[in-house]
């Protein structure tokens, strides 16, 4: 990961813009949508800048003198100059999807967003916000944080209750509380990986691994394999997948003889 991703809350505060033309405009119509007020200069209160000025002296003297004043700065279609840069973005309120290259290929970053974008129904955010809604009666319903989490990750999985690729899935949300069907106590899925690339993951090994409430592993296997489950997953270094596996999903990463 070469840039730490991390999403502002701009609604009602000092966002400075220095320039004018295309880019300043597309820059300034990202800082209305998400509720920022914009300053042609450094205004006290301010904490975060961008630059979009042509001649690369002044837009370098511009964001030098911004960041003396601690503001993290953004300079336009110079990502050697940038504290930050802003992804392609897929809006689906109050869902929000961004694509980064680190400013290496803005092109890249739009053709992912426009594939992504086709995928999503436009009514996910509604998704979202019914599931915000309902947070009290999945409490009351899974008191257990544990069993709740995978509760919402069965009917989250491709083709459950709730799957987000369902444009109606925001109206299910009620009667998914409802359901008093049990899920699994436990599950035990076996990776056989075939290399140490993450990027030869089958779609399904990389999904399941994004879900597992534990990864158990042989040592060798390569980190960046182990960097595809979820932060929060339970990782048990171990010859062999367990004979009692712990409630929820669990993964054996099957390690054969790798060249």
């Amino acid at each position: 990961m070469h840039q730490f991703p991390i999403f502002l809350n701009l609604a009602g505060r000092t966002v400075v813009l220095v320039g004018k033309g295309a880019a300043a405009d597309a820059k300034a119509r990202l800082i209305v949508r998400a509720g920022g007020r914009i300053v042609a200069a450094w205004e006290e209160g301010a904490t975060i800048a961008f630059v979009a000025l042509d001649d690369e002296g002044e837009a370098r003297a511009a964001a030098e003198e911004l960041r003396a004043r601690g503001l993290l700065v953004n300079v336009v279609d110079r990502p050697a100059l940038c504290d930050f840069t802003t992804p392609a973005i897929v809006d689906r309120a109050p869902v929000t999807i961004a694509i980064g290259t680190g400013g290496a290929s803005a092109g890249l970053a739009k053709a992912i967003r426009q594939r992504i974008e086709a995928l999503l129904p436009s009514r996910l955010g509604a998704l979202a916000s019914a599931l915000h809604t309902a947070r009290g009666a999945m409490t009351a319903r899974w008191p257990d944080a544990a069993g709740r989490r995978r509760a919402i990750d069965a009917a989250l999985a491709p083709g459950g209750a709730l799957d987000p690729l369902d444009g109606d899935a925001a109206e299910a949300v009620e009667d998914w509380l409802a359901d008093e069907t049990p899920a699994s106590p436990s599950r035990l899925e076996t990776i056989r990986l075939t290399s140490a690339d993450p990027d030869d993951l089958s779609l399904r090994a990389a999904r399941l691994l994004g879900e597992a409430d534990h990864v158990f592993h042989p040592a060798a296997v390569a980190p960046a394999i182990l960097d595809r489950a979820r932060a929060d997953a339970a990782r048990h270094v171990s010859d062999a997948p367990p004979a009692d596996p712990p409630p929820g999903l669990t993964i054996w990463l099957d390690m054969p003889t790798i060249p």
